[in-house]
């Protein structure tokens, strides 16, 4: 079993528990009463010509399968009001709790201490209830990883995440994930260079798939972050925006990391 499938096993577990207390019907009515998500697509730049700017999407991150203990973060609002201060363009808040440590009670803290900035709800989204369950929380933008889901469940989730009204970013590793987002339409593609079967990172995965990629679709990139240097070069390599988590949590001032990352990145755009 690959490290994603034990991780996967665990999320289906823990949603069975959360499906007990809280039924789809429950999710609906709250949903129905959610003040429409924000528009999390025009602020990662999709349908905006003007892509000189790298965008930022600021995680909340306590730990990882690959790091352990990353950093405690007793008040995961003010670190997010923190990233919104530093220009983030979205906020990832991890919700899976085995192996990250996250819950939907982050989620709905950084969400009520920051109204204005979309929210992703980072997990493994293996059921169409985890999306009710992302919208009922507030969520505007939601993970799905290609890798995870058949071609089915890919097309399916998508559509009803934009039915909720919802962004989704389409998270790929090899050339035949990416085959698969282009097909399902996706307007966000994640390029995660972090292989989630085995943890091993490699950098250079980003370029041969980031040139596979679309020019009207927003290019992420994942993981790998680990300062300035790493921020430029995936930002000449075609990355329209970066998911970086361990690289803020760990900086006692991750504001002014973000604004460092932001102005490295825009560098390294004007001279593609």
């Amino acid at each position: 079993m690959s490290v994603l499938d034990d991780i996967i096993a665990g999320v289906k577990e823990d949603l069975q528990e959360r499906r007990a207390k809280t039924s789809l019907a429950q999710l609906q009515e709250k949903v129905a009463a959610t003040a429409p998500a924000l528009d999390a697509y025009a602020a990662l730049g999709v349908g905006d010509p003007d892509r000189s700017e790298l965008r930022v999407i600021a995680e909340v991150k306590r730990r990882s399968p690959s790091k352990g203990d990353l950093a405690s973060i007793a008040d995961p609002a003010a670190l997010a009001r923190q990233y919104a201060d530093g220009g983030a363009s979205a906020i990832s808040v991890l919700t899976e709790e085995r192996r990250f440590s996250g819950s939907l009670a982050d989620l709905d803290a950084v969400r009520a201490a920051n109204p204005q900035v979309p929210l992703l709800r980072k997990d493994f989204t293996c059921d169409p209830y985890m999306i009710w369950e992302a919208r009922a929380h507030g969520a505007d933008l939601i993970l799905l990883i290609v890798a995870a889901l058949s071609g089915e469940e890919l097309a399916e989730y998508l559509a009803l995440a934009h039915e909720l009204g919802m962004a989704v970013l389409v998270e790929t590793h090899t050339e035949e994930e990416v085959s698969r987002a282009v097909a399902v339409g996706a307007k966000v593609i994640g390029v995660n260079v972090r292989n989630l079967k085995t943890l091993d990172v490699d950098r250079g995965v980003f370029a041969p798939l980031a040139r596979l990629i679309p020019a009207e679709a927003v290019i992420i990139a994942e993981s790998g972050v680990r300062d300035a240097a790493d921020v430029r070069d995936y930002a000449a390599s075609g990355a329209n925006a970066i998911l970086v988590g361990e690289a803020l949590v760990s900086d006692a001032t991750p504001r002014e990391r973000i604004n460092e990352f932001k102005a490295a990145g825009a560098a390294a755009i004007s001279a593609r």
